[in-house]
């Protein structure tokens, strides 16, 4: 091993490694630390719950990988990855048996929508056609956007919360419970400012390119980012625990694919008392209880909208689902859980036995709640695909605190890298003009606590080796 690198990057998650690539495309030497035997961080997937069965442990639908601005470009396919799609990106059930699909085609998800149809084509054709002007500064961190009047329009709608923007858009209930459906994955209370940018974010990459995964689970995002990674020079140390700073080679630049409690664990970064402080008073999002289950056959919706969809978003009224994304911020439970489920074997044969299926889901809870929640997921499964429980195989479960033994970054089971409210969306890990800095010139922090946020996309670890580049080799950003 050389005594020195250009750059040392800790974490083999998505942004440590979207770190280590755009360094090593530059022509720089870099080295990734991984303290787990395995690399990928919450990108992985194991066989869970029996042999044969493949399940992802964390991320497991992936419309931001498709659609990053960094990942994009990078030759991924040519090292193994493979995208899904299923017929219908995600659908949401109702009791009544019916249930609403968010289609690739905008017009022929809002004919579902009776009186509602126009105005949903309004908000997202518009969406749509701008989001290319958007996305780039929306995955980025603050600052003047490159198209100001395209980025303001959004941001007036995506600062709302989802309640609001539900009302002000929608007149009925199903159409509403649905846009609740994509905004409570930001596991925020629903009448909180920003609950509604997910929600919107989420419905526009279903319309512009799917809610796609990849064919033999989602470590194959990781093993691709790996491989191009080592093609370009980059070497990987697993198993390596990071625990100081000087026990590491030395190296311009630190990059930190960690969450500021892990940082701060970390001797000899010489972080100024102040800021510590300030990294300390970061704020940690809600936890997820997550399942697995090994089945006989596919999940049996009721309605052959949901067989046809990947995801599926289990809330039945907006009341339900509001009362679900409350109470967990006030350490509470309900026994009717908005829950995300995937379902990945119907369309890809490779995650399970000739004949079987597999299906994942969580329900949020309280950061770092332990309790079992198992009846309570299943029984919200069965409401829409009577039968469910019959099918079960076997089942595996991991709770907040499982969850964070298997990634520390989920620090509580929080899936997101902390709180993404109004408040933290962009000021992550701290407010500054840079985010990605420390008051350490040397020292950097690229993982989900920094903007953009949560979500297997790579730009937080992209946009902190642009900032490395910019400090330490202004001169290879000069000709490129």
């Amino acid at each position: 091993m050389p005594k020195t690198y250009d750059a040392i990057i800790t974490g083999s998650g998505p942004n440590g490694l979207a770190a280590a690539i755009r360094l090593q495309e530059m022509g720089l030497s870099t080295i990734v630390f991984e303290q787990a035997n395995i690399p990928g961080g919450a990108t992985r997937t194991e066989e869970l719950t029996l042999p044969g069965f493949k399940h992802d442990v964390g991320s497991s639908i992936h419309p931001l990988t498709i659609g990053s601005p960094f990942f994009s470009t990078l030759p991924l396919a040519e090292h193994g990855l493979e995208w899904i799609h299923p017929d219908i990106p995600f659908a949401h059930p109702f009791l009544d048996g019916t249930a609403f699909a968010a289609y690739r085609d905008i017009d022929q998800t809002a004919a579902q929508m009776d009186k509602d149809q126009r105005s949903y084509q309004s908000l997202f054709h518009s969406l749509a056609e701008k989001w290319d002007n958007v996305s780039p500064d929306l995955l980025g961190p603050l600052g003047i956007p490159a198209h100001p009047a395209d980025f303001i329009s959004f941001g007036l709608k995506a600062g709302l919360s989802a309640k609001s923007l539900a009302k002000m858009y929608f007149q009925q209930e199903k159409s509403r419970a649905f846009f609740y459906g994509a905004a409570a994955h930001s596991t925020l209370p629903l009448n909180k400012l920003a609950s509604a940018s997910f929600g919107l974010v989420l419905f526009v990459l279903a319309h512009k390119i799917g809610w796609p995964f990849p064919k033999g689970g989602a470590t194959k995002i990781s093993d691709a980012l790996i491989s191009y990674y080592k093609s370009l020079g980059g070497s990987l140390a697993l198993g390596v625990p990071v625990k100081d700073l000087r026990e590491l080679p030395k190296a311009r630049a630190y990059l930190f694919d960690l969450t500021p409690r892990q940082l701060l664990a970390i001797k000899g970064t010489e972080l100024p008392a102040l800021y510590r402080r300030r990294l300390e008073n970061f704020r940690y999002g809600a936890g997820v209880f997550k399942m697995d289950w090994a089945l006989h056959n596919p999940i049996p919706f009721t309605n052959e909208k949901c067989r046809k969809a990947g995801t599926i978003h289990l809330g039945f009224s907006t009341r339900q689902m509001e009362l679900s994304e409350k109470v967990i911020h006030q350490n509470g439970l309900v026994k009717e859980p908005y829950v995300l489920l995937a379902q990945h074997s119907p369309f890809d044969s490779s995650r399970a036995p000739a004949g079987k299926h597999t299906a994942w889901a969580y329900c949020h809870v309280p950061n770092g709640c332990e309790l079992d929640m198992t009846e309570e997921v299943e029984n919200q499964i069965e409401r829409a695909a009577p039968g469910f429980k019959d099918s079960i195989i076997a089942r595996a479960t991991h709770n907040t605190k499982q969850m964070e033994t298997f990634d520390p970054n989920l620090v509580g089971g929080d899936v997101n890298g902390g709180m993404q409210d109004i408040w933290q969306l962009f000021t992550r890990p701290v407010a500054s003009l840079s985010p990605y800095s420390t008051p350490n010139p040397g020292v950097y922090i690229c993982s989900a606590s920094t903007p953009p946020g949560g979500g297997v996309h790579g730009m937080g670890g992209y946009n902190a080796a642009q900032k490395v580049l910019h400090d330490h080799f202004p001169e290879l950003l000069a000709g490129k």
